[in-house]
């Protein structure tokens, strides 16, 4: 039984009667089952590079009730609140990301990695969740007053993103940063030639990733051509798959995860199939499904073009990521070393998606003020 009275006016009981318990259940589910993957993945990679075997384990349980934290606090904002955080926290973001590439630690020949005080900050996650509601804002602007050039500022911001990504380099994020301000373009009402010039400049961009970045060439070629390079990480993967069959071998049991690189973070998604088997997969896929289907049959109730264009943003961010963790993890698509929300091992991808969702479970809330959401 809640503790809450419908009448209950104060911030958490408005909150407590708003929000959308079924998104909230969800999540915390994801971020339980992430707990459990972690603590059967991480300590075989940590024994592996000559750490303490539960090192990932409690780094992450660290940051876990941090980020828990961040998602409920954030939640219980308006949209005009939330419109100023991610406004501080964009040009927090550029900041950040223009050192990145002078400061940041060198990693497999790319600079994504700021250590701040001690702590790696990878702060393309978080620039993310900012850009979404900065260009949900300014495509809302736009369309409310059309003499407003908030369609322009969008590029513009969307550009300099982009711009200092690939400095890094960071394609991935790249590509999943433009899909979702493409989407939220799209949504708002982007005009036919706008369509056309980005669908060029998209093919163009793609070539030219090819041909500029080695790495990208090489997870193409491999992806089509197998005898065209070292294809260890995705064999291993595949092969955890078939040893799980349909329920697993059984918790801490798994082999390949002994020798699979990064099987903690970018292959996380291998360990559960061989572990718990293809019906847990299954079920991770049906509650990330649920979590954006959710959203969206909540946010197309409400008539606020800025919230309907920054959950749909998110939610697509979201389930965008995910599936690009699994497609790779079961060679649907070329390598790319990407989390899958709430699971995967990492502190910066925890905490700026407990800030997406967050945002998210503010925008879904129940509005007083003529039944639409808050």
């Amino acid at each position: 039984m809640s503790s809450f009275a419908r009448t209950d006016t104060s911030l958490l009981g408005r909150w407590w009667w708003t929000v959308d318990r079924w998104l909230i259940s969800t999540l915390l589910l994801i971020i339980a089952l992430g707990a459990i993957l972690v603590l059967a993945a991480s300590p075989s990679v940590a024994e592996r590079i000559g750490l303490n075997p539960y090192h990932f384990v409690q780094r992450q349980f660290i940051v876990l009730p941090v980020a828990m934290a961040l998602m409920f606090a954030v939640s219980l904002l308006n949209p005009l609140q939330i419109r100023r955080l991610a406004a501080i926290g964009f040009v927090g973001c550029l900041i950040l990301l223009a050192l990145t590439p002078i400061f940041g630690a060198e990693i497999k020949g790319a600079r994504r990695w700021l250590s701040i005080g001690g702590l790696s900050l990878q702060v393309s996650e978080f620039v993310k969740p900012c850009l979404a509601v900065m260009s949900a804002w300014m495509f809302a602007e736009w369309r409310r007053r059309p003499e407003f050039p908030g369609h322009l500022i969008a590029i513009a911001l969307w550009a300099v993103v982009v711009g200092l990504l690939l400095l890094q380099p960071d394609l991935g994020q790249t590509v999943v940063v433009t899909l979702v301000w493409l989407a939220q373009f799209f949504l708002a009402g982007l005009p036919m030639a706008f369509i056309l010039a980005i669908g060029v400049l998209a093919l163009c961009g793609l070539s030219a990733a090819y041909f500029l970045f080695p790495h990208v060439s090489s997870r193409i070629d491999r992806f089509f051509d197998r005898s065209s390079g070292d294809t260890f990480q995705i064999d291993r993967s595949l092969e955890a798959f078939t040893n799980g069959g349909l329920l697993g071998t059984g918790p801490g049991e798994g082999e390949i995860k002994q020798i699979l690189p990064d099987a903690h973070s970018d292959f996380i998604f291998s360990v559960a199939g061989e572990e718990f088997g293809a019906i847990t997969c299954l079920l991770i896929i049906a509650l990330f499904g649920f979590v954006v289907l959710r959203g969206f049959s909540r946010l197309f109730a409400d008539d606020n073009l800025f919230v309907v264009l920054a959950g749909a943003g998110l939610l697509i961010q979201f389930g965008l990521q995910a599936l690009i963790h699994m497609a790779s993890t079961l060679e649907l698509m070329p390598t790319k070393g990407m989390t899958l929300p709430f699971i995967s091992y990492g502190g910066s991808s925890l905490l700026a998606l407990a800030l997406a969702m967050g945002i998210t479970m503010a925008l879904t809330r129940r509005r007083s003020n003529g039944g639409g959401l808050s």
